[in-house]
């Protein structure tokens, strides 16, 4: 069970948490996000999460590889958060996490009360609409706030028109 939101509260904004990872449509649920962000007067919280790998044999490798994960998360992260106050004009929470994408999401929502609406964007590649997608639409993996699945071939004129 989540903890109840706070977005609504005195001295409390609503944010929309947005995914970043390498997928092409994660752009889409970044303009979206970032747009409805602006449009409410809430926050935009940028998510990149590092997937641990099978690297612990050799401490000296698994702390290099460590690393560059790392660097390529803020990268990530920065580019997206320029577009964002480029196009946007809002400043964007960057957040890195380490583990399964699922549950560090789950993990960060329960921990930002104020953390109100997670938006995806979908694939639209023969394969499906992406991992995180279908993890959502998964048995079992109910998320604890209501999911926005964005559409990979939205315009920016269609997301401004109804962000």
């Amino acid at each position: 069970m989540v903890s109840k939101r706070l977005s609504r509260e005195a001295g409390h904004r609503r944010k929309f948490l947005a995914i970043i990872d390498e997928t092409p449509e994660c752009e889409r649920a970044v303009a979206y996000a970032s747009k409805r962000a602006r449009s409410t007067g809430g926050v935009l919280v940028l998510l990149y999460v590092i997937e641990p790998g099978d690297f612990q044999h050799w401490l000296g490798v698994e702390k290099i590889m460590r690393d560059e994960a790392m660097q390529a998360a803020g990268a990530a992260l920065d580019a997206q958060a320029s577009k964002v106050r480029e196009t946007v004009g809002i400043e964007p929470e960057l957040v890195v996490r380490e583990g399964k994408p699922v549950d560090e999401i789950h993990k960060l929502i329960e921990e930002d009360q104020d953390i109100a609406i997670l938006v995806l964007a979908a694939g639209a590649a023969k394969e499906g609409p992406g991992p995180l997608v279908s993890s959502v639409a998964g048995k079992g993996a109910a998320f604890p706030i209501p999911v926005t699945v964005v559409p990979q071939n939205l315009s920016d004129e269609d997301i401004d028109s109804i962000s």
